[in-house]
């Protein structure tokens, strides 16, 4: 009650939707932002509605890494998986699946595929120059998958200096779980940026972090504890994870002609802790109790080449070249819980592998117009998967899957400023495909100056949505299974419409207001869905049934006056979701519900002390949910499930000492201490019911960070 209290309280006070940008102060250059434009342009100037997540903002937080920067904003809900580790970003009601993440504006590979289901606990956040975000369907500019929006993470290419180095400790609670040995318990990073400037024509930048979390017990004991009667409570709500995450890049920069190459490397370990132990007899009377652990180590590779120059007297353009490979590999072995040892390890196999070959081109800036101008470009991937046997497929004559897909696209977009005031912004794309038949996706984009300061946009797009590995080559047949993929399923195909207005206002006594009013329609149809296709005996199959909308109305207000900042919102949206199981059909009927942030930072003036404070608020949220029949010859029925209403809250303090040379931060993280919320709406296993909680964090924790810049 105290929680929903406060909530409440905050809402009342806020009744605006929190707008993503530098919460610091108001920088005298506009930001620039590159997500969907011809070239860098001004935000305030861009064809799109674009949100922003700067470096400022991103290092107030506190935050390790890109899904807790991004659960911050508003119609982003990062849905984590406690066992993997893994977390996808939600993005208008629909999973990992419909958004495009990018890094510079290259897909980024994932167990699976490229640029959907990337775990965003994998994208370190030490060398982000910003984060730029735009929700709607962006298959004319991102192609395949960007049905929902694109998140297009920066990384940091120069530095002003000659030299540049910093160095970052930060040491966590877990909830309230800590401790500094290695075996021990809390989250442990290290990190280090360094950047050289040879001349004002070369630079070299690289970077390592280091996060280690060791697990999050909860309501279990650790993988140490056991009991005779099983009681289910060894190991661990969340289970450790070891990442390691390295990046060089040199760029050049001459006259009009820039390359830019990086290489990204990442190690990552997770520790899985069965939850059950089995009775083990010696012989000669003796026994132990034995658990059938697991760890999972994943490697990744990135090669991205950035060139940008100018053809002819005019023409620019602009290439990136792409060579991914993304592997998870998996060793079982049998642990003897009370001597605490190793009876068993069995080799490594491959869980999962993906390797990626991308490329895209833009062609601009053809016409001697200020007037009308357009852009052509090409893109194009090749995709190697590999799953083990045991993760999608039950066959002992092909204990491993293996395929690929080859997908080519051209598009074109026009630029035509028609007056002073407004601009419009056509787009194609025709997409082909190996596998799947053509696809052809279209756009058209407007913006209205109201004013300097004052922009009205209207956005039309569309995008589809390629099946995933599970949905085409599943085959899990055994005595309680039946579940088969689909090699012809067709990609789902869905379109957005929206209108943004926004404006700033500056008063007489230096303060600053921008506000804004949104609306966002989405609708997706020929969802793939697991349908019963028999129900004797039973068998599901994956076919394209289901349709998906969305209704998001919401609003923003920034506040800023010298060293006073307030960011501050709120959305609603509505979800209407038709499914099918095949023999029973959900009802259409919209399901609205109420998110509301805020940022406000404060600056010391004598001692430039910052206070930073983070406000979240998810409504209880409704969905229809397929609830089994008896028997199995009854089809069941949709019903009405609820997700619990959440509050999240961060502090942060941060003091810098020896001219900036030097700072401490300390704060505190899910001060409402959430953890569990109730979730009847999770869909259960084919022959299982569903849990009726969800793991979302792991309770209030406290953080200490130290950085030293050299």
């Amino acid at each position: 009650m105290k929680k929903r209290t406060m909530s409440l309280l905050s809402l009342a006070i806020l009744n605006f939707a929190y707008a993503q940008k530098d919460s610091l102060n108001q920088k005298n250059i506009e930001e620039v932002v590159v997500t969907g434009q011809f070239t860098p342009q001004s935000i305030n100037k861009s064809i799109y509605k674009v949100e922003v997540i700067d470096a400022a903002q991103i290092k107030n937080m506190a935050v390790t890494n890109a899904a807790e920067v991004l659960n911050q904003n508003l119609n982003i809900l990062i849905t984590p998986d406690s066992g993997s580790g893994d977390s996808n970003a939600n993005i208008l009601g629909l999973n990992g699946a419909y958004t495009k993440i990018l890094i510079d504006n290259i897909p980024v590979v994932s167990d699976q595929g490229m640029g959907n289901n990337v775990d965003l606990t994998k994208i370190n956040v030490n060398n982000i120059e910003r984060i730029e975000i735009v929700k709607g369907s962006m298959g004319v500019e991102y192609g395949n998958n960007a049905v929902a929006g694109v998140i297009n993470i920066i990384t940091k290419k120069s530095y002003g200096k000659k030299f540049t180095a910093n160095l970052s400790l930060q040491e966590e609670t877990v909830g309230k779980e800590y401790d500094l040995y290695k075996k021990g318990n809390g989250r442990h990073i290290q990190s280090l940026n360094l950047g050289y400037k040879i001349n004002d024509n070369w630079q070299l930048t690289a970077d390592i972090n280091h996060n280690d979390f060791q697990g999050f017990q909860g309501r279990r004991n650790g993988y140490k504890y056991f009991t005779e009667g099983n009681d289910g409570k060894r190991g661990y709500e969340w289970q450790p994870k070891d990442m390691i995450v390295a990046n060089a890049a040199v760029r050049y920069s001459k006259n009009k002609t820039s390359l830019f190459y990086k290489i990204n490397f990442l190690n990552e370990e997770i520790n899985y802790r069965d939850y059950l132990v089995e009775e083990l007899y010696l012989g000669g009377g003796n026994r132990t109790y034995v658990a059938k652990d697991a760890d999972y180590f994943t490697k990744r590779w990135i090669h991205q080449l950035n060139v940008q120059t100018q053809i002819g007297s005019r023409i620019n353009y602009s290439g990136d070249f792409s060579y991914q490979v993304q592997e998870r590999n998996r060793q079982n072995y049998e642990y003897d819980v009370p001597n605490r040892q190793i009876l068993s390890k069995y080799n490594k196999f491959t869980y999962f592998k993906s390797e990626v070959l991308y490329s895209r081109g833009m062609f601009s800036n053809f016409l001697d117009s200020e007037k009308f101008n357009f852009q052509i470009g090409y893109e194009l991937d090749r995709t190697n998967g590999t799953a083990d046997a045991s993760i999608f497929v039950y066959n002992p004559e092909e204990p491993t899957t293996r395929k690929n897909i080859f997908n080519y696209a051209n598009f074109i977009s026009a630029e035509w400023q028609i007056s002073d005031k407004f601009s419009v912004r056509p787009g194609a794309r025709l997409a082909l495909s190996d596998k799947f038949e053509s696809q052809f996706n279209y756009s058209l984009t407007g913006r209205y100056s109201l004013g300097e300061n004052s922009n009205l946009r209207a956005i039309f797009g569309s995008a589809n949505r390629f099946p995933t590995y599970e949905e085409l080559y599943t085959l899990m047949i055994d005595a309680n299974h039946n579940i088969q993929g689909n090699e012809n399923l067709t990609p789902e195909t869905g379109y957005s419409l929206g209108v943004f207005t926004d404006h700033k206002f500056n008063s007489g006594s230096d303060w600053k207001l921008d506000a804004s009013l949104n609306w966002l329609y989405l609708d997706v149809k020929d969802r793939i869905e697991s349908v019963v296709v028999s129900n004797i005996p039973l068998v599901y199959n994956f076919l394209n049934v289901d349709n998906y909308r969305s209704n998001m109305f919401s609003g923003s207000l920034n506040v800023r006056k010298n060293a006073f900042s307030i960011n501050s919102g709120v959305s609603v949206m509505g979800i209407s979701q038709v499914l099918n199981t095949g023999n029973v059909t959900s009802s259409d009927s919209y399901n609205y519900f109420l998110e509301a942030n805020l940022a406000a930072n404060y600056i010391l003036p004598k001692t430039k002390t910052i206070f930073a404070l983070y406000y979240k608020y998810t409504g209880k949220r409704k969905a229809f949910v397929h609830e089994p029949g008896s028997v199995v010859s009854d089809p069941g029925r949709y019903v009405l499930g609820d997700v619990q209403d959440f509050s999240m809250l961060n502090f942060t303090l941060s003091q810098p000492f020896f001219k900036n040379h030097f700072e401490v931060a300390l704060g505190i993280k899910n001060i409402f201490d959430v953890t569990t919320i109730r979730n009847t709406t999770l869909s259960g296993g084919n022959h299982n019911a569903a849990e009726s909680n969800q793991n979302l964090f792991y309770g209030r924790s406290y953080f200490a960070r130290l950085n030293y810049n050299f």
